[in-house]
């Protein structure tokens, strides 16, 4: 580790779930450790990449704290200016952080900032727009539609719980085709992802043998309008083993385009940011994090 200090631009999402955690231990630590912290606080999502730009020149590193949503609203400013990333986990999924084993601990989040080990991954893009984890169209949409911030800070993972059963009881198949470079095809689905990562909605797996940074996107269909029935494929979806499903249609690629007969909003690790018809594309390698080394999928 180099003795030359650095400068870091941490900026805190008062609103995320832990967002009222005291950093003064944090940032106390990275100083001991060499990195002289710069601390901005933001309100609105459009913030996070523009101040990224503005003062790239000022820093060495930009340390996001927040969950999922934080750290995607930084991934343009991210990509910009070829800034390395480390993520204090203060969401409440954190999925990205699951995704690169960071852990909760803000303390020992830091001390992998300060061991300096950056991990390159790669960033999916629909319509413009990055995703790190997964974007989605149907079922978690709706999630993310009827999920208030008030709730999310309140109830955490219960809430999401609490949420989704709403979400199923009311759920209802939509038709959509899927396209990419072997063709098309048309289905009847509750719910359309497309995974960049390994994990997303807290702690489910995209895809039993996903990494962040394979080279493609992975994509499956819920074709199951039963609602009791899907009840039992949650334990599959766990674990990324519902590709094995009858229901599921599941495929990989580096890009994809899905149309809808009525339009609909896409879900972009859990905010909604765009809606079908969509576009998906991979950008390998797109950004460095600070993270330990990659583990194999399932450790």
């Amino acid at each position: 580790m180099s003795s030359a200090r650095r400068n870091a631009l941490m900026l805190i999402n008062p609103n995320a779930r832990r967002g009222s955690d005291t950093l003064d231990p944090v940032i106390a630590r990275l100083e001991r450790g060499g990195i002289d912290v710069k601390v901005e606080r933001f309100h609105t999502p459009r913030e996070v990449s523009a101040d990224i730009e503005r003062r790239h020149n000022e820093v060495d590193l930009v340390i996001v704290c927040g969950g999922d949503g934080t750290i995607n609203s930084a991934a343009k400013g991210i990509m910009a200016t070829g800034l390395p990333m480390g993520i204090m986990p203060m969401g409440t999924a954190n999925d990205l952080a699951r995704t690169l084993a960071i852990p909760d601990d803000l303390l020992a989040a830091a001390d992998i900032i300060l061991a300096g080990q950056t991990r390159r991954v790669d960033l999916g893009e629909v319509n413009g727009h990055p995703f790190f984890n997964v974007a989605s169209m149907g079922l978690s949409a709706d999630l993310a539609n009827s999920l208030s911030r008030e709730a999310k800070r309140r109830w955490g993972k219960l809430g999401y719980a609490l949420a989704a059963a709403r979400v199923l009881l009311k759920a209802r198949p939509f038709s959509a085709t899927i396209i990419n470079r072997s063709g098309e095809v048309q289905v009847k689905t509750l719910q359309i992802a497309v995974g960049n990562g390994r994990h997303y909605g807290g702690g489910t797996v995209v895809e039993a043998n996903a990494a962040i940074d394979d080279g493609h996107l992975d994509l499956y269909s819920l074709e199951q309008d039963n609602v009791f029935r899907l009840l039992l494929l949650l334990g599959a979806f766990r674990k990324g083993t519902h590709g094995a499903w009858e229901e599921v249609r599941t495929d990989k690629c580096v890009e994809f385009d899905i149309r809808t007969k009525r339009e609909m909003p896409i879900n972009t690790d859990g905010d909604l940011v765009t809606t079908t018809p969509a576009h998906f594309v991979i950008r390998p390698s797109a950004v460095a994090i600070f993270a330990p080394g990659p583990a194999r999928p399932g450790r």
